[in-house]
């Protein structure tokens, strides 16, 4: 997995490349508890994330939780195989998911 950061102001951007899974997801909880203290509202693009596992879920959810109480959080140009992962598990009505 791949994490390219960029800081536009207060807003965070995080492109993620690769899969978010239980290998992987220590790697992005890491560099969002490392970054998320500067910033006010986070995007993360996920339009090369290739696969996102429970492990992924549950950094998605924990960061959701964070930026709740700052400016807010968005995911970003999901692919289809992401997405349904949304749908069944529910993160699709939890999420702020753009295109």
């Amino acid at each position: 997995m791949t994490i390219n950061k960029t800081q536009n102001g207060n807003e965070l951007i995080l492109a993620v490349e690769g899969r978010l899974d239980t290998m992987t997801a220590p790697e992005l909880e890491a560099e969002l508890n490392k970054s998320l203290s500067g910033a006010e509202s986070l995007v993360l693009d996920f339009s090369k994330l290739e696969y996102i596992s429970s492990a992924g879920l549950r950094v998605l959810l924990s960061a959701h939780k964070t930026m709740s109480s700052k400016g807010g959080m968005k995911v970003t140009k999901v692919n289809e195989i992401v997405q349904e992962v949304f749908d069944v598990t529910g993160f699709a009505d939890i999420l702020t998911i753009e295109a």
